[in-house]
């Protein structure tokens, strides 16, 4: 089996020249007549190959072989012609520029360093542009691949790869080496796929695309990517487990089947980025193994396209849901600290992904929403696995979730407080500090069997905030129109008068507790689990720093809000109140509808808003149409009520 050209039968000018005859007519006047799931596989391919072959034409600004840099010049130039063929997408400017650049490049006899540069700088967009399949669909058998390699393979490329077997001693010049490293630096998992898949014009190595499942052409394809790092695998295993980097760098089945070591040796150095990329194509099952966090949400994304390409629908839902719940929301807490707006886009885009599933059989469309979904958690991964928070991080963090979370149950907690004092009911304030004590002690309960007990799954989390945040809305709701009602036309001093001669009944008590206990839970619940993500970042001291400070900042803020309220006219008391409880409705209507989503109880359409977490505000159609319901049954109640006063 030849991975690229075992002999010179055919000369070069004429390979160049059946190459032009496949190729697709040329200039931009034809451009958008090209299948991308046809071309992109072989131009990237070529690309591939043209990165890996230079080194073998031109050295040192010199070319050493005038015919093999006559075929790199035209591989460049097809590979151009191919790209400009492709369909418009946001990336053919870039495309096209890199295109240019490479040709260029090569004209100019440029470093090889260079030239390999740029040839996988213009794949890597090119697959980003119009992404296919690089993954294998089930991990790579390497004791299959052997056994295909020594039937297959060994006549020509020699047992143990070094390029001297028999069928291969007559060939000028003889078949590649796969032990040569400096060549093999260059090579992924990938583009020895491509090679054993599409073959290689003009020379005896064919397609084995009818001949071998793509399963046995990747486990081939893994093994052979082995023979140029023969490290035991006890010090590439090492290796693989002790540096964070690798694990940043190749954190998916993707990753390991497009990595190079020439694409790892500057962050990693040769030595290791060898050892780690012999391991694992040795061992392409120690990335799941290591699966966690978002490296676990690309995997699950990448499964969930695969599914949809073959029609199972709900497999590639369920999926997808599982990408955000396992993979992203366990890592929320660190990202949100980090980069909050990042964070709320890869849950936007995940959400409207899911819908897509859901609504669109459009391979296109899902393909586009997956890829920038993966864009996205690939952004947020090196963001995690550059350094671990810095105390600052973890202090400022953990102090804008406490601030943030407990907000909204202390503007329950204190208006329900300052009305029984304007209402001289004090007996009845106990069922407040019950309420929002017993919330505490159940948020720690669920803090100590969320660590020691029981896993709380990310659904069951979002479930909790969705449904006791429309709980909470629907209360508030009917509070604020109720508080407006009473503000107006002097009904306040009626009504108050009325409960300073009855004792708090049964009903309007577990009323008060209930709705303290809900409001404060629903915050507890989820600042808990947030503290629970940020202790794992190592700073524990700095992280109670920052809750004490927010804890003291909360309680400034309830200490003035109990203050101003006690001064405050008992109407212009009934109409603040109103107005604060109906804005905290509308807040919680959208955090609720906006966990609901999460957790894939509701659908998500995209709409051109903004992200504010504090007021409930998410760019989804459905959350902002249930704010504005809850909004319209607001206006209309206050509306009502003002009548009612008039015609009173």
């Amino acid at each position: 089996m030849r991975i690229t050209r075992v002999c010179r039968v055919i000369p070069a000018w004429l390979i160049a020249l059946l190459l032009i005859g496949l190729a697709l007519p040329t200039a931009r006047a034809q451009q958008g007549t090209t299948d991308p799931a046809a071309s992109v596989p072989q131009t990237w391919q070529m690309l591939d190959y043209l990165a890996a072959d230079y080194a073998g034409a031109v050295r040192n600004g010199e070319v050493v072989s005038a015919s093999e840099y006559a075929e790199m010049r035209e591989f460049a130039r097809h590979a151009r012609e191919r790209v400009l063929a492709l369909p418009p997408s946001p990336a053919t400017p870039a495309l096209h520029e890199q295109a240019d650049q490479l040709v260029a490049l090569i004209d100019a006899k440029a470093p090889e360093a260079d030239v390999s540069r740029q040839a996988h700088a213009l794949t890597d967009t090119l697959l980003q542009a119009y992404p296919i399949p690089t993954a294998p669909g089930r991990t790579p058998d390497l004791a299959r691949g052997a056994s295909i390699y020594q039937a297959q393979c060994a006549a020509c490329h020699g047992a143990t790869g070094h390029g001297d077997g028999p069928a291969g001693l007559p060939l000028s010049p003889r078949p590649i080496d796969f032990t040569n490293t400096t060549r093999a630096d260059q090579r992924s998992a990938l583009s020895l796929y491509e090679v054993i898949t599409q073959g290689v014009t003009g020379t005896p190595m064919a397609s084995y695309a009818q001949t071998l499942s793509a399963d046995d052409r990747w486990s081939l394809a893994y093994y052979v990517g082995t023979l140029a790092y023969p490290t035991p695998g006890s010090q590439g295993e090492q290796a693989w487990r002790d540096d964070p980097r690798a694990r940043g760098a190749i954190a998916s089945p993707n990753e390991l089947a497009r990595a190079r070591v020439a694409g790892l040796a500057d962050t990693l150095g040769d030595t290791q980025a060898r050892l780690i990329i012999g391991y694992l194509r040795g061992h392409p099952e120690a990335i799941h193994e290591a699966l966690t966090g978002l490296s676990l949400a690309r995997v699950r994304l990448a499964d969930s396209l695969e599914a949809h390409r073959h029609g199972k629908s709900e497999e590639a839902r369920q999926l997808a849901l599982s990408a955000y719940l396992d993979g992203v929301e366990p890592v929320e807490a660190q990202l949100d600290a980090r980069n909050a707006s990042l964070r709320a886009s890869i849950e936007t885009a995940m959400g409207a992904y899911r819908t897509t599933l859901t609504r669109s059989p459009d391979d296109d469309a899902a393909t586009r929403q997956a890829h920038e979904v993966d864009s996205l958690l690939g952004r947020a991964q090196t963001l995690l696995s550059g350094t671990s928070a810095s105390p600052m991080t973890t202090f400022v963090g953990a102090l804008t979730i406490l601030v943030r979370e407990g907000l909204e149950a202390l503007l329950v907690v204190v208006a329900l407080l300052a009305f029984l004092r304007k209402a001289d009911r004090h007996d009845a304030t106990r069922y407040v500090h019950a309420g929002w004590a017993l919330a505490l002690l159940a948020g720690a309960v669920t803090w100590a069997a969320a660590s020691y007990a029981i896993s709380i799954s990310g659904a069951s989390r979002e479930l909790t905030e969705g449904l006791s945040s429309l709980f909470a809305a629907a209360v508030l709701l009917g509070v604020g129109l109720w508080m407006h009602q009473k503000s107006i036309g002097g009904r306040w001093q009626s009504y108050l008068k009325a409960k300073m001669a009855t004792a708090l009944n049964r009903r309007s008590a577990w009323f008060v507790f209930g709705l303290t206990f809900i409001s404060v839970y629903r915050e507890v619940f989820e600042t808990i689990l947030f503290y629970t993500a940020l202790w794992n970042e190592g700073q524990g001291l700095w992280l109670f720093a920052g809750l004490a400070a927010g804890a003291v900042i909360l309680g400034v803020i309830a200490w003035v809000l109990l203050r101003t309220s006690q001064r405050l006219p008992l109407g212009l008391f009934f109409s603040v109140s109103s107005l604060v409880i109906a804005v905290l409705a509308i807040v919680l209507t959208g955090k609720g509808v906006a966990a609901l989503q999460e957790a894939g109880w509701a659908a998500v359409t995209v709409a051109p808003a903004p992200s504010i977490d504090l007021l409930g505000i998410y760019p989804t159609w459905q959350s902002l149409l249930a704010q504005l319901a809850v909004a319209l049954m607001l206006a209309t109640g206050f509306a009502v009520n003002r009548w009612r006063a008039r015609t009173a």
